[in-house]
């Protein structure tokens, strides 16, 4: 072992450290937000924090999306997106369509009523945000935003 080798591990254990620090503010910030948007969204409009995500990815999207990149992009099963759909078509909020040349798969859009009711909520939504992190500058909100973006895209990568 070399006199630099001691030196080395003492050095890789505060960033370690530092690391999980961050991880564990991250996770904690995000769960504090998260948590006050869905009682927000539950007494405003009556509704739940995936129906909004549902209703936002929808929104980028006027041609509509197929299921499996809804849920793909939400992150989250198709299960858990057929049944957000399903109680959103109910509502009338979204329409589905099958797509052509392949009944097995359907293509889910915003009715305009949804397209209504989202721009209202997000909107508010918008609001929120503004006011639950309205401590961060504009400069540091970009900052963190492109770090946390790198990091995203460098590990998608690798998976």
């Amino acid at each position: 072992m070399t006199a630099s080798a001691p030196l080395a591990a003492v050095d890789a254990a505060p960033a370690s450290k530092e690391r999980l620090r961050l991880w564990i503010r991250l996770l904690r910030a995000s769960r504090i937000v998260e948590n006050e948007l869905r009682e927000r969204l539950k007494r405003e409009f009556d509704t739940t924090l995936p129906r909004f995500d549902v209703m936002a990815a929808l929104n980028r999207a006027p041609d509509g999306m197929l299921m499996s990149d809804l849920s793909r992009f939400l992150l989250v099963s198709n299960g858990n997106v057929t049944g957000i759909v399903d109680r959103l078509v109910n509502d009338g909020f979204v329409a589905r369509a099958r797509r052509e040349g392949d009944r097995r798969t359907s293509i889910v859009r915003l009715t305009p009523r949804g397209q209504e009711v989202f721009r209202e909520m997000a909107a508010v939504h918008e609001g929120w945000i503004g006011e639950l992190l309205g401590d961060v500058s504009e400069g540091d909100a970009r900052r963190l935003a492109s770090m946390l973006k790198t990091f995203r895209s460098n590990w998608e990568d690798e998976h």
